[in-house]
């Protein structure tokens, strides 16, 4: 519920902090007093439009917070935490109103964006009035309404997970459809593609393998000859190794005498003798390497040519082409399978409508029964309400076509204001006084049933007194024993119900009065300022005991006023 309502520098308004409670509050006074301003400035902090013409005259800016206490499973809470914002304790709106009509709002000190603000405000406070009656202006709401009196949850529920089956098995049966007949426009195509490729068996890779190999053997018909002619040198009959050997042999008999010039010499021809082996053995495997079948140079061309070709006609790399012929694998088993697939797919679907239209079924009998009970429990509150030959009608119609997560009615709230007349929706045959009773009795009866825990009402009792006056009075007192009730109200039997009472008044201040000099000296204007007091019981008597009597207050005004806070009482 709302709990504290700080307002600063906002139209008539310079500084203002109410702190509320649970029940009825009533907020009181003269007209003009400034009742509509505060409201305007309540909706500013639940997200409402901004302007700057709202700022108090010479401020550059004003500001609202709002403070409300709300349990841990509010849907504002779960609104809050999507955006990201710190939801532990007490929830803060604050909005910011610069005079050149930027705005700026927090939600618990986080910057947030209008929409997030007015997404939170929704779920928290309703406002209502002869002109603002949302929860009966717009429609697309009624079925939600009806839901909640009704209890209808889990039949809800139902029907959501009822329909995603149905979209989910329509998708899937609609992709296999596509695939099929997409496959049967290039069937001939697909299964002449399928045996070229599987003929080919395209393996990844192949091709860098297969050009690889052809280079090496292309170069080695051409290196062959110096090959094998450096080979002869090292190794063959040309080759000096025989002779080097035969020094060493010699060499290795004169060590003994003069080893100091011997020696070295046998240790460098014993080196060269080494390399001279390595190379001969590094030849012969060039050699042998450079040989090659001309038949698999053919062969490897011929291999090379095929994918090369097969690259060319199906537009995609070789190193492509086995993926490829998996892929067309696939689209002609599909295309195979595909009839049989398609049945089985159409029978999921068909199972999944069944199932959604029993659970549809279920759900539009029970809207159906609450439908009667809702019309019922409205109607009786009607007659108090000086709309005793009025009716209060839900329309449902079925719409099949439309078979969404919220099945397949179409709920509207009608009404017929007087008998002999023809019912319509109540937003277009209800006037504004009747529309703000109407709502107010579906108010009462849904108490507690899916309702914001704050709701206002913003003079609902216009151009209502007497009997009528208090049966709204006692409505607003059932309403708040579900949830928080705040009416803004001239009727004297509602504010005797209330058990917290403000009353609204202005006041003439001069500037000096915020701290500032009066300029050139000058004698300092007198500035109005709408000021809120909240009144004990004394106070409440003569403040009711003026909304009886008027501009002069008599004892018995305040006779009657005493009545009408005892009756409240009983």
């Amino acid at each position: 519920m709302l709990v504290q309502l700080a307002i600063r520098d906002i139209v008539l308004i310079d500084k203002l902090e109410l702190t509320f409670s649970g029940g009825l509050t009533v907020l009181t006074g003269e007209t003009g007093a400034g009742k509509s301003i505060l409201l305007d400035a309540f909706a500013l902090a639940l997200g409402g439009r901004g302007d700057g013409g709202l700022v108090r005259q010479g401020e550059a800016q004003g500001g609202v917070t709002a403070v409300f206490d709300v349990a841990l499973d509010h849907p504002a809470r779960a609104v809050a935490a999507a955006a990201e914002i710190d939801t532990d304790g007490d929830l803060i709106l604050r909005r910011t109103q610069f005079a050149d009509g930027r705005t700026r709002a927090f939600v618990n000190d986080q910057p947030v964006g209008v929409q997030t603000m007015r997404a939170i405000g929704t779920a928290l406070v309703e406002i209502h009035g002869q002109h603002d009656d949302r929860a009966l202006a717009d429609p697309t709401t009624h079925r939600s309404i009806l839901d909640a009196f009704g209890g209808l949850q889990g039949p809800l529920a139902q029907v959501a997970s009822a329909a995603k089956r149905v979209r989910a098995a329509r998708s899937t049966l609609a992709e296999q459809r596509e695939r099929v007949e997409a496959a049967q426009k290039e069937a001939d195509f697909l299964r002449h593609a399928v045996e070229e490729l599987g003929t080919l068996d395209p393996q990844a890779g192949e091709e860098a393998k297969l050009a690889e190999r052809r280079t090496l053997m292309q170069q080695g018909e051409k290196v062959a000859r110096e090959l094998n002619e450096a080979l002869d040198l090292v190794g063959g009959s040309g080759s000096l190794v025989p002779h080097l050997s035969s020094a060493v042999r010699r060499l290795e008999r004169r060590s003994g005498t003069v080893p100091s010039l011997v020696d070295p010499s046998i240790a460098a021809l014993d080196a060269a003798l080494v390399a001279l082996d390595e190379a001969r053995a590094a030849l012969d495997a060039a050699v042998l390497a450079a040989e090659f079948d001309p038949r698999e140079l053919e062969r490897v061309e011929e291999r090379l040519f095929a994918l090369r070709a097969a690259s060319r006609k199906y537009s995609v790399p070789a190193d492509d082409l086995a993926d490829l012929r998996s892929r067309y694998d696939a689209d002609v088993a599909a295309l195979d399978a595909g009839e049989q697939a398609l049945a089985g797919l159409e029978a999921e679907l068909a199972a999944a409508e069944t199932a959604y239209a029993q659970a549809a079924k279920r759900l539009g009998d029970g809207r159906r029964k609450a439908a009667k009970a809702l019309d019922a429990a409205v109607q009786a509150e009607l007659p108090p309400l000086k709309l005793e030959g009025a009716r209060f009608i839900t329309q449902i119609t079925v719409d099949e076509a439309s078979r969404d997560a919220a099945g397949t009615e179409r709920v509207e709230f009608w009404a017929q204001t007087n008998p002999g007349t023809r019912a319509g929706p109540m937003m277009k045959v209800a006037s504004g006084g009747e529309l703000s009773r109407f709502m107010l009795a579906l108010k009462v009866v849904l108490a507690g049933k899916g309702s914001a825990p704050t709701l206002i009402f913003d003079e609902i009792d216009t151009g209502l007194g007497g009997a009528v006056a208090d049966a709204i009075g006692a409505r607003l007192g059932r309403l708040s024993e579900q949830v928080q009730v705040v009416a803004v109200t001239h009727a004297p039997q509602v504010a005797a119900r209330a058990v917290t009472h403000f009353r609204i008044a202005k006041d003439s201040v001069k500037d000096g009065a915020k701290g500032k000099a009066a300029k050139g000296g000058e004698k300092s204007a007198d500035r109005v300022t709408t000021r809120v007091v909240g009144l004990a019981a004394d106070a409440r008597r003569e403040e009711i005991a003026r909304m009886l009597a008027g501009a002069t207050v008599t004892d018995e005004a305040r006779a009657a006023a005493a009545r009408l806070l005892l009756g409240a009482e009983g």
